[in-house]
């Protein structure tokens, strides 16, 4: 039987049930979205005609009534006078509650001083009470936050193992004649002069005597650099790049603990917590340590001397390739030093280790945080991440923390969620099922307090909350079912998306703007906004992949790149390269291997052209090439779009004004007031005629339009206000780049939601299109989309991969929340846990790939019930339809045998 020419009956019963032969019909020839015909028969959950998924029956029984081992584990914050009685009280409280253990914070005004006998005599009553209750206790390491100082105690004990930092002394000189300067305090990291016009630079570190730099300079103009490696031991937190100062820091902590307790290790005490290391607690951002040659040595077997300059500078065309080495090198520093240093003392002790780093939501972690988000927890046994202050905050970094996981092979990844939000009972679950389907599986609330009239941070998520304790019973029960589906197994995901680090360092550097807020904008870096985009408007999950993943980890199977690890091995079909300038050499010839082979890869933003690697500049452009062919090639560099500042929660870049959306906006620096700008660099010259400029909040008071000559700005309008919507013509003038100056604001700071440049014949400037398709003779294909926005991925999607592991139809707006998804296979069980966290029902089709037969499994009562699905057959693969309706703030599972038949 045939209906438009294709079809494939895959019900278990044929002919149908004669009442359903009229929906049949309806059926056969109703096209299937994305424009795939093909034939879908209603499975109807009759009994009888329905095979059950080969779920083990102890999985049903605790999805039902989730044992206390799956659920939440809050913080405890001891912010009161400790007693004994009232701490067995709250331990037993608290499990009362659901919650399966704590992690003890120590705060102010407990009574005793920390890390004293008489506090670990407090700590063993809890872990004591916890153990004969059969909870779990986790070590946070630190008096309040951030680790690293052990409450002061390590720069008492230990001062030379506090941090240390990068200065530069600089000085311009002209030539010849001899220079004689004073060399800075603490270790001499080296000495460099680099020729102002050539960019040449010679290392002149033997011309330092007795703390003296002497050297004879030639004609010219001449930069001289002194750098020096200095004892920072700012907030008195603990080197992070140096092994034997975190040594020094966990003598002082985990082990004292151990050495209180050593019972109660790998049995009640089952896992530790780091809080918030990141490198803007030294001057600039500027963590180093004095054996930084040496390392870099060791590594790259060559002197890193000459290459500080670009810590600082442009040094010409070795700068990215430095800039790389030297930050690549920092970050490694960072996840060996202070990270696998305290998960190899976990790992000895028999207790894992979790924690997160601060402000994961910065789109450059280069320069303020800890340099490599995704390499930071490379030897991290339990991967975190913190959301706190506001709803969604830290979204857009979930999935690069449970990315991170995914690629080295990780089962749990954390989450430290509520604190600061004086939230809705609602946002329980909101967050939870945002963070939960983007791949975070085990829940840190933020926080039980041991006395609620000094509560610091709301909320109090104390079992005698008037306002939340009532709830914590149902809420540990479906953070308990969450748990259980989703911790373990493997990720399943079409796309790899490149974390592109090489790009972040390439732009990065010392001295400008505020390390806690990244100090660099990287223009082109439009990672975590198409990370976004995929995630909850697209709707195709995806996962980071780290180069050095993809070079060591990853082979090229047929059409596909194959992660090969143990537990999380994944195929994509799909590769996608977000915004780069800069890009590792292996990173290229594995993607021209992949598209040789018939793989699908889509770049966006801008295309790179200049190596990680030293002297590869011309490798990365011939590969560029090859994958995406020379008129791409030619045509593919985009605008640049840069701004005077960038609000620093993040989310509202500088492109986000010429996105051509007027959902999205540009915002300055909190508090920034006037003398704001945005500039557009079209990279070569244009004709320009006008703009169109519409505002967010009518605060523009003073504004010029300006265009570039060559050496100096020039004004082509101005005036007073621009409001919702401004359209300012002028003569056209031929420019490369164009201005928007803000000069005074009534308040706050500038916000433009949209800024469009117009030609002198109207036409918008920014040319928005996906390219077309390049393709070889093997079926590779490559696109490249100047202005990734959700309907042009979408649509370049949709042709990459037409047949995806799970599509869902177009939704309109939701507020209040998302609508998003995870798929899991574990123990043989395809898992799907679809969330919807908006203020509004979602009822809609999504479309799996294969022939599956799911249950609905519904977390927040832990009953299962039949799916209403229809199978048939996509452009190329077996699919199944499953129609879902999901009141505001409920999520579902769906639950089926992991079908034989799945595309490889």
């Amino acid at each position: 039987m045939q209906a438009g020419g294709v079809l494939a009956w895959l019900t278990p019963e044929w002919p149908p049930p004669e009442h359903d032969v009229k929906r049949i019909n309806l059926l056969m020839n109703k096209p299937y979205h994305r424009t795939c015909f093909f034939i879908l028969l209603p499975l109807l959950p009759v009994a009888g005609l329905w095979k059950a998924p080969a779920v083990d029956a102890d999985l049903r029984r605790e999805f039902a009534d989730p044992p206390l081992h799956w659920k939440s584990r809050p913080l405890w914050f001891w912010n009161g006078k400790l007693d004994a009685d009232k701490t067995r009280a709250m331990v037993a409280a608290c499990k009362a509650a659901g919650y399966y253990g704590m992690g003890i914070l120590p705060c102010k005004g407990t009574g005793v001083e920390f890390m004293s006998p008489e506090f670990l005599q407090h700590y063993k009553v809890a872990v004591d009470e916890a153990g004969r209750l059969g909870m779990k206790m986790c070590l946070y390491d630190e008096f309040w936050f951030p680790s690293g100082s052990a409450g002061g105690l390590l720069a008492k004990k230990y001062p030379e193992a506090l941090g240390k930092r990068l200065d530069m002394l600089v000085t311009d000189v002209t030539g010849p004649r001899e220079f004689v300067q004073a060399v800075p305090q603490g270790t001499l990291m080296g000495a460099v002069a680099m020729a102002m016009a050539t960019k040449q630079r010679l290392n002149i570190t033997a011309s330092v005597k007795d703390g003296t730099l002497r050297w004879g300079v030639p004609a010219g103009d001449w930069k001289v650099m002194v750098f020096a490696c200095v004892r920072d031991g700012g907030d008195g937190l603990v080197d992070y790049l140096e092994p034997e100062a975190v040594k020094a820091f966990i003598k002082l902590t985990y082990q004292a603990y151990y050495d209180a307790m050593p019972e109660h290790f790998g049995t009640t005490i089952d896992s530790a917590f780091y809080d918030e290391p990141a490198f803007y607690h030294v001057r600039g951002g500027r963590a180093w340590t004095d054996r930084f040659n040496e390392y870099f040595r060791a590594r790259y077997h060559t002197d890193p001397v000459t290459l500080y300059p670009a810590l600082w500078f442009d040094i010409g065309p070795d700068t990215a390739a430095a800039r790389n080495a030297l930050f690549g090198l920092r970050a490694e520093l960072y996840a060996t030093g202070f990270v696998k240093t305290i998960n190899d003392w976990c790992a000895a002790h028999r207790i894992n280790l979790t924690g997160h780093v601060d402000q994961e939501e910065l789109v450059n972690p280069v320069i303020g945080t800890v340099g490599d988000l995704m390499k930071a927890f490379k030897y991290q046994s339990m991967p975190g991440i913190d959301q706190v202050f506001a709803y969604g905050r830290a979204s857009r970094a979930y999935k690069l923390v449970s990315s991170a996981a995914n690629n080295y092979d990780r089962t749990h990844v954390v989450v430290e969620c509520y604190g600061g939000m004086d939230l809705p009972l609602p946002n329980l679950y909101k967050e939870a099922m945002d963070q939960f389907a983007k791949g975070i599986n085990t829940m840190v609330p933020h926080a039980v307090w041991y006395d609620p009239a000094r509560i610091i941070f709301k909320p109090d998520l104390s079992p005698g909350s008037a306002k939340y304790g009532a709830e914590l019973p149902a809420y540990n029960r479906y953070i308990g079912r969450l748990q259980l589906m989703l911790q373990g197994g493997r990720h399943v995901a079409d796309i790899g998306v490149l974390y592109p680090i090489a790009t972040l360092q390439a732009g990065s550097w010392f001295g400008p703007g505020n390390p806690y807020e990244g100090c660099v904008d990287i223009p082109e870096a439009d990672y975590m906004e198409v990370g976004e985009l995929l995630s909850l408007q697209v709707r195709r999950d995806f996962t980071f992949v780290h180069p050095e993943v993809l070079e060591e980890r990853c082979t090229v199977e047929g059409a596909a790149i194959v992660l090969t690890n143990k537990v999380n091995h994944e195929r994509w079909r799909v590769f996608l390269v977000p915004g780069s300038r800069c890009i590792h050499v292996a990173t290229l010839r594995r993607l021209k291997q992949f598209y040789d082979q018939g793989g699908a890869v889509i770049a966006t933003t801008c295309l790179p052209d200049r190596a990680a690697e030293f002297g590869a500049d011309a490798e990365v452009r011939q590969l560029v090439t090859a994958i995406f062919g020379p008129e791409i090639v030619r045509s593919a560099q985009a605008p640049r779009v840069t701004a005077s500042s960038t609000w620093a929660g993040g989310g509202f870049e500088p492109a986000k004004a010429t996105d051509g959306s007027l959902q999205t906006r540009w915002n300055a620096a909190d508090g920034s007031k006037g003398a704001q700008w945005l500039e557009v660099d079209f990279g070569s010259t244009q004709a320009v005629a006008g703009v169109v400029v519409h505002e967010a909040f009518d605060r523009v008071r003073g504004y010029r339009i300006q265009t570039w000559d060559g050496a100096a700005w020039v004004d082509q309008a101005r005036g007073e206000r621009l409001g919702k919507r401004k359209e300012i013509s002028f003569a056209p003038v031929h420019t490369t780049r164009v201005r928007l100056l803000m000069e005074a604001v009534a308040s706050d700071s500038a916000s433009i939601v949209e800024w469009t440049i117009l030609g002198p014949d109207g036409r918008d400037l920014f040319d928005r299109r996906p390219s077309a398709c390049h393709r070889n003779g093997k079926g590779g294909r490559s696109w490249f989309i100047p202005m990734p926005q959700v309907a042009t991925l979408r649509a370049v999607l949709d042709e990459a991969l037409p047949d995806g592991d799970v599509a869902i139809e177009p939704l309109p707006s939701l507020p209040g929340g998302n609508f998003s998804y995870i798929h899991k296979v574990k123990d043989g069980q395809s898992i799907y846990f679809f969330a919807n966290s908006s203020d509004h029902e979602v009822d809609t089709w999504v479309t799996l790939r294969g022939r599956i037969t799911p249950e609905l499994w519904d977390p927040h009562d832990g009953k299962i019930s039949l799916a209403e699905v229809q199978q048939g057959r996509g452009q190329q693969d077996p699919v199944t339809r499953v129609h879902l309706n999901l009141p505001p703030v409920r999520s579902i599972f769906l639950v089926a045998d992991e079908p034989g038949d799945r595309a490889k």
